[in-house]
């Protein structure tokens, strides 16, 4: 048997693909080649820091369950800190794909939470040790 984690990170990442797919062609077609490749980068870097996330609360969960909050806690401050400095570049560089990269961030985080409450509400996970 998977474990949660395991099971808990295939919806997103089916979900955030679809979306990518979609939202690239949107992209493409509203506002040409940087629109696409825009919307690709949002969806792309929302997928990478939740994957990423729960890939590292899989690891402390496996160590030691104590050490959940700790590694979450630090793990949320280190991505988000990169996704201000990456942004804080993109929006330096007068790029084109800046507005169209914050549409895809918005809407792959709210494509990858719902698909993650969804998971959650409808997941078989026992509460107890069996």
């Amino acid at each position: 048997m998977t474990s949660p984690w395991r099971r808990l990170l295939r919806p997103g990442l089916v979900a955030s693909a679809v979306l990518l797919v979609a939202g690239a062609a949107v992209g493409g077609v509203l506002a040409g080649l940087s629109g696409a490749a825009g919307v690709a980068a949002g969806v792309l870097l929302v997928a990478a820091s939740y994957a990423a996330s729960t890939l590292v609360m899989a690891w402390a969960d496996g160590l030691d369950r104590r050490m959940l909050l700790p590694v979450g806690l630090m793990t949320y401050a280190l991505k988000f800190t990169l996704i201000g400095v990456v942004m804080a570049g993109i929006a330096a560089s007068d790029w084109a794909g800046l507005k169209p990269m914050g549409v895809g961030l918005i809407a792959a985080v709210l494509v990858w939470i719902t698909t993650q409450a969804w998971w959650t509400w409808t997941a078989r996970i026992p509460y107890v040790d069996l």
